[in-house]
């Protein structure tokens, strides 16, 4: 047998670290899943802790009531200071794209804010050690696939429009909308920059949001934002937009535009 290369013995190396399992599991794990370490942690995972249950749920709500200042949070919910305490601890960074991510896992109803059933809830889906050391590395192995997983980045993409909005409004303002742009759309988000050209496709949109455009977001603006977004990365042309596709107003203007300006450019 060929002695492992120096990519297996760093998933196993990752196996370790994020489950606690030995070299000789992770290794058969590993090799049981061609070494794709995030297939093979998340079968560890179901296979030796296990579906939620009430001796689980009673394990997180316990982790949950530590977490609490019982001079200052309610009951069931966690307030800005025991959430960002708590976020901090897991390793989220509180100005990117992993604050979302965190906020989309926990289902929290607000940033700053934790309930105890979307926390319960939301790591007890997970399949992971109730300890906050094994959510940190569940946590962490999320964040390093931000980028590269589509549908978890939209997930959170669209999470981010719900925790973003205050009380009870049914659009995000534009000025909060771009703080939040700006925090997912770079590392460890998807960089809305294009593949081949480079072109800042986020810096363009948000010139243009702030010259042209002065009302709020809706949840189908903030939706096909993304799926605008995701497309320009690819095609720098903008050959997939068309005056007849379903593209929202916004994009429309926002293409017109940019090819204007593109225009103006070459023509200096």
């Amino acid at each position: 047998m060929a002695p492992p290369s120096a990519v297996q013995k760093a998933a196993v190396a990752s196996f370790v670290s994020i489950t606690g399992a030995s070299e000789k599991i992770a290794s058969r794990y590993l090799k049981n899943t061609g070494f794709k370490l995030n297939e093979a942690v998340d079968a560890y995972f179901q296979a030796n802790v296990g579906p939620s249950g009430p001796n689980k749920d009673v394990q997180l709500g316990k982790l949950f009531d530590s977490l609490r200042n019982d001079g200052e949070d309610q009951t069931d919910i966690l307030g800005a200071d025991s959430s960002m305490q708590y976020l901090n601890s897991i390793g989220v960074d509180l100005e990117g794209a992993s604050l979302f991510l965190a906020m989309e896992l926990v289902q929290a109803p607000t940033i700053g804010e934790i309930t105890r059933d979307g926390f319960i809830k939301g790591w007890s889906a997970q399949g992971v050690d109730t300890k906050v050391e094994a959510q940190k590395q569940y946590f962490k192995r999320q964040v390093s696939t931000l980028s590269t997983d589509r549908d978890l980045f939209r997930r959170v993409y669209r999470y981010a429009f719900v925790v973003g909005k205050e009380g009870d409004q049914r659009a995000l303002s534009l000025d909060n909308s771009i703080v939040y742009w700006e925090m997912l759309f770079k590392k460890p988000g998807q960089v809305w920059v294009g593949s081949i050209a480079g072109i800042d496709w986020l810096g363009e949109w948000i010139t243009f949001l702030r010259e042209k455009w002065t009302r709020s977001v809706s949840r189908d603006m903030w939706n096909q934002t993304f799926e605008f977004a995701m497309k320009s990365i690819q095609d720098e042309t903008l050959s997939f937009w068309s005056e007849d596709g379903a593209w929202p107003g916004v994009i429309d203007q926002f293409v017109a535009w940019y090819r204007q300006k593109s225009e103006m450019d070459v023509d200096a």
